[in-house]
């Protein structure tokens, strides 16, 4: 499989690595200055760019027929956009905040205790997340994936960085050197307190991820999610 990476940063490297080990080939990198794209050599594309690139990679990638994987966060205020542009052109789009494959069953599990916690009015939700400081966005993008799976499935309306509200789910960003990623949902009570967490031990169960969206998108059509990408309900 030919793969185009939208985007060589370090995790541009590290989904090349991981590609390259499972027997792909990288037919096209596309980083900043890059201005002539051979969209004809390549059968997939993954982008993991800048929230200013985001959208015109994945519009580009859909016009000339190219399925895509996107893990780029702060574009999100162009996702419809990208929605409808893949109907209009049949195309295939997988946008995920995160493609570690332990996040996206932690967002399932988060998902049900949501679920079992939406009439247990004791409890009052926390949320926090860690990252290195490269980290541009906060709060994270799987951190407010976090908190929708919350306010879907409760009566939570909202989040809110760094504060509290009624109805609102609070999310504390921490910025420490060389942290991979940590995400922790608390339930916390006079008497007690429930937590689950995530912790990435290293990045590069977020290139494995992203390489088997893309394996998995070839030949489909459609808008797609980690969830059929995993086969998790």
């Amino acid at each position: 499989m030919k793969i185009a990476l939208f985007g060589y940063g370090k995790m541009g490297k590290m989904i090349e690595r991981t590609a390259l080990g499972r027997g792909h080939v990288i037919s096209t990198k596309v980083d900043i200055g890059t201005t002539n794209i051979d969209f004809s050599d390549m059968d997939v594309a993954i982008d993991f760019s800048t929230p200013d690139s985001a959208l015109g990679n994945i519009s580009s990638c859909l016009e000339h027929d190219i399925p895509i994987i996107s893990g780029t966060t702060g574009w999100l205020k162009d996702y419809d956009k990208v929605l409808d542009l893949c109907h209009e052109k049949n195309g295939a789009f997988i946008y995920a905040s995160n493609f570690s494959l332990g996040v996206n069953i932690f967002f399932e599990l988060n998902t049900y205790l949501a679920k079992m916690m939406r009439n247990v009015n004791e409890y009052k939700i926390a949320l926090e997340e860690t990252h290195h400081t490269q980290k541009l966005d906060a709060p994270s993008g799987t951190a407010i994936t976090l908190a929708q799976g919350v306010i879907e499935n409760t009566d939570y309306l909202d989040w809110k960085l760094d504060g509290n509200g009624e109805k609102t789910v609070p999310i504390t960003s921490k910025r420490i050197d060389a942290v991979p990623g940590t995400h922790t949902v608390s339930y916390h009570s006079e008497v007690d307190s429930i937590e689950i967490q995530h912790t990435a031990h290293n990045r590069e169960g977020f290139a494995l991820g992203a390489v088997i969206a893309a394996e998995w998108i070839l030949g489909k059509k459609g808008i797609f999610s980690m969830k059929d990408v995993l086969n998790l309900g």
